[in-house]
């Protein structure tokens, strides 16, 4: 399914705007979306301190819609927390989030960056016992850190895991992911996800052979959960779609490889790769306010901001790509979701 990674709306007081908030979750579950993922980098993961106290608030908006959405159209909304920090701060957001209906805990092992394998799976099993978890393999860039292809298998044996995000932005370091879930023996109960926005299509679209010890593996990534998915989320739901069908009709790959390029370079924008991803989360923002949904470009870190040149950017692949953007669906239903 398409899960985005969700960002937080904020007042011109660096202040919660709930009807904006809770918009945005309306926009990404009329658009398709089956999931969507609260608390992660996406969110901004300042959140979390005690001077903006809005981890909870957060959760509990995109719960309190998720739910209204899903009592109308007779659906399931999958609602997956970020947790951070290290194992007793982790709990505790476990805990809150599965009392507030969240399904899966994605696990950021950031705070975590000396801790040995050993340990890491101990904190990951200990959230384990709270909520069911997803692994998170986030790039560095933005504050993840390297993970060994042993530390995967030990994860993935893990009974309650019941999803990765894997999410380096790096071929080998994924492919680390994949044999690790392979060699576990529970690679028909894991459901993984690509959070490489920079591959997003031939994540989906690659049929992956890992050759474990005893026989060879069958992989497929079988959704996302995305930063970029966070907008021109109705055309994340046609592309995952796409890439679905493929795997029956092999005449629709060149098709979607040149999709695979023309999404890549928007993320470049978006994801603003020329500053180090200096301004990602800005990057979504820019195109939400864009659209109307968001009402400016104000994060909890004042230092937040587009970096120089990253609009001009975003403002071509929009112009150059308009089959890859939203814009006529949310102008149809946007007073409908800012109601």
């Amino acid at each position: 399914m398409v899960i985005p990674a969700h960002p937080l709306a904020l007042t011109v007081n660096r202040k919660l705007d709930e009807r904006r908030q809770r918009a945005l979750s309306r926009y990404y579950l009329a658009a398709g979306a089956k999931g969507l993922a609260v608390g992660s980098h996406t969110s901004q993961f300042a959140i979390r301190r005690p001077e903006h106290g809005l981890f909870q608030p957060m959760l509990e908006l995109a719960a309190i819609t998720a739910q209204e959405h899903d009592e109308r159209t007779a659906s399931k909304t999958v609602l997956i927390s970020g947790l951070c920090g290290e194992t007793a701060q982790a709990m505790a957001e476990a805990k809150l989030a599965r009392d507030l209906g969240y399904h899966v805990g994605m696990i950021s092992l950031a705070a975590l960056p000396q801790a040995n394998d050993d340990q890491l799976i101990a904190h990951c099993a200990a959230i384990a016992d709270v909520i069911p978890i997803f692994g998170f393999y986030m790039q560095t860039a933005v504050g993840g850190r390297e993970l060994s292809q042993g530390f995967w298998r030990r994860l993935a044996e893990i009974p309650n895991l019941v999803g990765i995000k894997m999410a380096p932005f790096n071929r080998y370091q994924t492919l680390d992911v994949l044999r690790g879930v392979a060699d576990s023996g529970r690679a028909d109960e894991i459901a993984l996800y690509t959070g490489n926005d920079d591959n997003i299509i031939c994540d989906l679209l690659t049929p992956f052979e890992i050759a474990s010890k005893a026989k060879t593996i069958p992989l497929r990534i079988v959704g996302g959960l995305l930063g970029h998915w966070a907008c021109w989320t109705q055309k994340a739901v046609e592309q995952l779609r796409q890439c679905h069908a493929a795997r029956d009709n092999a005449a629709l790959y060149p098709q979607l490889l040149q999709l695979a390029a023309q999404v890549t370079e928007c993320n470049a924008a978006l994801f603003d790769v020329r500053n180090q991803f200096a301004g990602c989360i800005a990057g979504i923002h820019y195109v939400l306010k864009e659209q109307g949904l968001l009402q400016n470009l104000i994060f909890l870190d004042p230092r937040e901001q587009l970096s120089p040149g990253q609009q001009e950017e975003i403002d071509r692949v929009r112009a150059t790509y308009p089959h890859l953007n939203d814009d006529p669906f949310v102008a149809e239903h946007l007073d409908q979701w800012l109601a």
